[in-house]
């Protein structure tokens, strides 16, 4: 059980949320429930003393200056959510949905964003009933926050739209009715309170974060694997070398690769010099992404755990405050860093399939790593296809890359007139993800095809491999057996993407 009480909320927390591992509860200490009621009471004054409050007596964006009479103020939070409904593109899966939601209750405990009780407590119902919204990916700029997805999940609070439950898109009434959940009756403020944040350009940049970091070990072990195959010189990863250029990051990717490798201090292979680059430079490229991965973190959870909405009440002396919390800046910045540095590991894995398959590279080994042999060995291809497949979804990784951050725009009669595109970069640094796990998925396949050619041919014994290699070569075969006969892989490749995404293997760290 994961208590939301106002207090700091990790990347692991949110996951585990996102993923059913664990409960959302909301704390029942008095302490907690008095701000988040002091910060409703304290807004309710400001109201009272007739202060000008953006979207509750104001109009919305560029209409700020619009003023809205007291007897429609309840029909403000009902319109704002109405009209955002525009959002279009694929919709996001149950997993990223709750993930959203999380960051949202997040940001709302702080008590600065003037919201009942009931808001929080009807979120943690949605989570804990399995009740997803439906949530569109595209029509958010990152700045008024994710307006018209997080529309979607206010307007769901309210009974309408649609959610996602027993994982079939169905009518929110028809759910809530079925459930007895009771729909949401927005107040002043809390509409706005709800979509003016990053909520889901953070959700997906937690999600986001723990993927990267898996593929990173799991990269520095392929990268061991190709070297086995190809039978290269583990010399390249003595720690000397990484002493004299000592990124953290760095080093730990080639302690990884000589524990792979079971080589402390591995000896010169004199015969083999110098590996080609995406073997020799493997900690050089993957340590590139485990010493952003800190910095990273620090961006992610600074945003989770921050007050994003606008405006916000100081629980202190009462005072409103008219911001820009809802500018999503710095994840835009890490979304776009993590998204050029996972393509930059789905071309290493791309270059080191290239050298694998190709006999002219790969020492001794069959074309296309054939399986077949004899008059047999003419009708095979072995995984010449493969290769091919690999060097598309790397090319459309490497074009993601272009920084979404960079192309802001002015919108909203030129209100909106800089904004951060936070959600953009972060829904491309997840496709940027997919394909670099499909990368990694085919990287298995060759090097297990490969270290079994190797076997065949009496150049390596499984005894030479690390107990978690060889782990993971007998769960890939479970799925997916040596490649004799020419045969369709993409229900093989399937299957051990799944088990990268579900981060199937425990590799040591």
């Amino acid at each position: 059980m994961i208590i939301i009480d106002g207090t700091p909320l990790s990347i692991e927390a949110v996951e585990q949320i996102a993923k059913g591992e664990e409960t959302l509860n909301l704390s029942s200490d008095e302490q907690f429930i008095s701000r988040i009621e002091r910060g409703r009471v304290l807004f309710g004054q400001l109201l009272s003393d007739g202060q000008f409050v953006y979207g509750v007596n104001t109009g919305l964006g560029d209409s700020c200056n619009e003023l809205v009479p007291v007897h429609l103020f309840n029909d403000l939070p009902v319109h704002l959510y109405t009209y955002h409904g525009c959002g279009m593109g694929a919709f996001f899966d149950a997993q990223t949905a709750r993930s959203i939601l999380t960051v949202l209750m997040v940001s709302l405990s702080y008590g600065h964003s003037a919201v009942r009780m009931e808001v929080l407590e009807k979120i943690e119902c949605l989570l804990n009933s399995g009740v997803v919204p439906l949530i569109p990916e595209e029509g958010s700029v990152g700045a008024s926050g994710d307006l018209t997805p997080m529309s979607y999940v206010a307007a769901v609070l309210c009974g309408e739209r649609e959610v996602i439950y027993d994982g079939e898109i169905k009518k929110t009434t028809d759910v809530f009715q079925a459930l007895g959940i009771t729909p949401l009756i927005l107040s002043t403020k809390e509409s706005l309170a709800i979509m003016n944040g990053t909520a889901v350009m953070t959700g997906l940049a937690c999600m986001a974060f723990q993927r990267a970091s898996y593929l990173s070990r799991l990269s520095a072990m392929l990268s061991a694997m190709a070297l086995l195959v190809t039978l290269g010189n583990a010399h390249h990863f003595d720690d000397f070398l990484f002493q004299i250029k000592p990124h953290p990051g760095q080093r730990k990717v080639a302690r990884w690769l000589r524990n792979d490798l079971r080589c402390g201090v591995p000896e010169k292979n004199l015969n083999r010099l110098q590996d080609r680059y995406s073997i020799r430079c493997a900690p050089h490229v993957i340590g590139t992404l485990e010493d952003t991965l800190p910095w990273l973190r620090q961006l992610i959870e600074t945003e989770l755990n921050s007050v994003c909405d606008n405006p916000v009440v100081s629980l202190d002396t009462g005072e409103l405050f008219n911001g820009g919390n809802f500018y999503g800046g710095h994840i835009a910045l890490a979304m776009d860093t993590l998204k050029s540095v996972m393509a930059n590991i789905a071309d290493l894995l791309d270059r080191q399939v290239a050298q694998m398959v190709d006999p002219k590279l790969n020492h001794g080994l069959p074309a296309n790593l054939k399986g077949a042999q004899g008059e047999r060995a003419a009708v095979n291809h072995g995984f010449k296809a493969v290769q091919i497949a690999v060097s598309a979804w790397t090319a459309e990784a490497l074009k993601q890359t272009m920084p979404a951050s960079a192309f802001s725009r002015s919108t909203e009669c030129h209100n909106q007139d800089k904004v951060s595109m936070g959600t953009i970069a972060a829904r491309d640094c997840l496709r940027v993800l997919q394909l670099t796990e499909q990368v990694a998925s085919a990287s298995l396949l060759v090097c297990c095809q490969g270290l079994e050619l190797r076997f065949r041919q009496k150049e390596l014994s499984l005894e030479q491999i690390s107990p978690d290699i060889q782990g993971v070569l007998e769960s890939v075969r479970t799925v997916s057996p040596f490649l004799e006969e020419d045969r369709a892989l993409d229900g093989e490749l399937h299957a051990v993407l799944t088990f990268i995404k579900n981060r199937h293997w425990s590799l040591p760290a």
